[in-house]
Order: structure tokens, then C-alpha cells, then sequence
């Protein structure tokens, strides 16, 4: 996987320009960001609640701006600030009932091969949303997103040995559920021969 290009060194000033009160660095902060934050949320969360989580996480961050102290980067900051938006929003669909299961957007495939390429994209989605949240959330950091051990560590507030620990063991899920669908598999054509 190649590296998403970032410049943090340029976020992080105009950060700090916002927060001084420069609107044109603050909307230039955000045109930076907001596929970042996007993107992440997208994967923690679903497609279907990255937007409103992406502007929750912006007005959070409006506000706390003038508090920004660069004590890392305005990039590692403002996903960990993501990440804790979230979080809230699990914390508060636990809260209350559940209405539905999750719907997966209608791709239009109408040949053998999209329809294949499309059920296996949902059955690495459906594996990765069953790992536990602490999992999912270190795999998708460093292994869909791109950022080292240390980014992912200070974007989820924890220690880098976490980070990896979440990584391997989320990896080791990956494989159990794999083998267990394919055993499953194995057996049911077995017993249909």
C-alpha cells in the first residue's frame, strides 16, 4: 500500500492560524483535512454516518482551536478528536434501541464479475465490522489508512505497544473467521455431494 501524502508541518500552521482567528486559514484547514477525517470515520463508523460525523467533528474542532497547542500534529489531533466523535456516537447508539441492520449501497453490478468482486468486498466488511471496536479501529489506522504505528497510537490515545497488540490480534480474528467461513464451506459441499 503506498502512503497517503500528508504535509502535517502545514496543517499544523494553518491550524494555528485558525485558532488565532483567520477564516481563510481555517476554511483552507478544513479543504486539507476533511478527507482525512472523511475517511476515517467512514471506516470506523459506515459511509452512511461519515458525513454527519465529519461535520460533528468540525464544529468540535472550531471551538476548540483557539486551544490548540501543537503539541503534535494539527492532523493527529484533529483524528483523535474524530476518533472521540465516534466514540460518543457509539456511546449514544447504545443508548437507545436499535432500528435497523446496516444497508449496503446498491452497486448496479449486473455482470458474474462485479457481483463477485462486489460480494466479497462485503464479506472483508462484514469480517472487519465484527471485530471488536478497539480492533477494527487499529487495523483500519495503519492498514487502510496508511499511518505508522506512532500516528495510530496518538490518534487512538494509546501506547504503540497497543496499537500493534490491537493489530496482530485483529489480524489473527481476520484469519480464525476466514478459516471457520471456509471450513463452513467445505462442509456444507461436502454434505451436498
Amino acid at each position: 500500500m503506498k502512503p497517503i501524502e500528508r504535509n502535517d508541518a502545514h496543517v499544523t500552521e494553518l491550524a494555528l492560524a485558525a485558532g488565532r482567528g483567520d477564516r481563510a486559514a481555517l476554511t483552507e484547514f478544513i479543504r486539507e483535512t476533511q478527507d482525512d477525517v472523511w475517511r476515517l470515520l467512514a471506516h470506523l463508523g459506515g459511509h452512511e454516518i461519515a458525513d454527519d460525523l465529519t461535520q460533528e467533528t468540525y464544529l468540535r474542532v472550531i471551538s476548540a482551536l483557539p486551544r490548540f497547542a501543537a503539541r503534535s500534529s494539527a492532523r493527529t489531533w484533529l483524528l483523535s478528536l474524530a476518533r472521540r466523535v465516534w466514540v460518543d456516537n457509539i456511546r449514544h447508539d447504545m443508548a437507545r434501541p436499535r432500528k435497523s441492520i446496516v444497508e449496503y449501497e446498491d452497486t448496479g453490478a449486473t455482470d458474474a464479475t462485479n457481483s463477485t468482486i462486489w460480494s466479497e468486498w462485503i464479506d472483508v466488511r462484514t469480517l472487519i465490522d465484527a471485530l471488536p471496536p478497539e480492533r477494527r479501529e487499529a487495523l483500519i489506522l495503519t492498514q487502510v489508512l496508511g499511518y505508522t504505528y506512532d500516528e495510530a497510537a496518538k490518534i487512538a490515545d494509546v501506547r504503540v505497544g497497543t496499537i500493534r497488540s490491537r493489530v496482530a490480534r485483529a489480524r489473527a480474528d481476520l484469519i480464525a473467521a476466514t478459516d471457520t467461513a471456509s471450513n463452513a464451506e467445505d462442509s456444507g459441499t461436502a454434505t451436498s455431494s
